[in-house]
C-alpha cells in the first residue's frame, strides 16, 4: 500500500500491513519511492503518514483506545 509522508510529500510503500493497522504499534516499516533506486526499509512513526490524497489515517489504526471517550 502506498502512503504519503506528510513532512516531505514523498510516497512510501508499506512493507508490513499488519503493523500499519495495529493501533498499538506506533511505527511502521516503509520503503521510500523517490529516486531511481529502491531505498532500504526504514521504520517511521505512523503519525507522519497520510493517504496520497492528503486524508489522515483512520483513528482506529492510530489509537487502540479510540472508542473510550476522554
Amino acid at each position: 500500500m502506498f502512503l504519503k509522508e506528510t513532512r516531505s510529500g514523498d510516497l512510501v510503500d508499506v512493507i508490513d500491513m499488519s503493523s500499519l493497522t495495529n493501533p498499538f504499534n506506533q511505527q511502521v516499516t516503509v520503503q521510500y519511492q523517490s529516486g531511481e533506486d529502491l531505498a532500504d526499509p526504514v521504520a517511521i512513526d505512523k503519525q507522519q503518514l497520510a493517504f496520497p490524497s492528503g486524508e489522515q489515517l483512520p483513528e482506529c489504526w492510530l489509537n487502540g483506545y479510540y472508542r473510550i471517550k476522554q
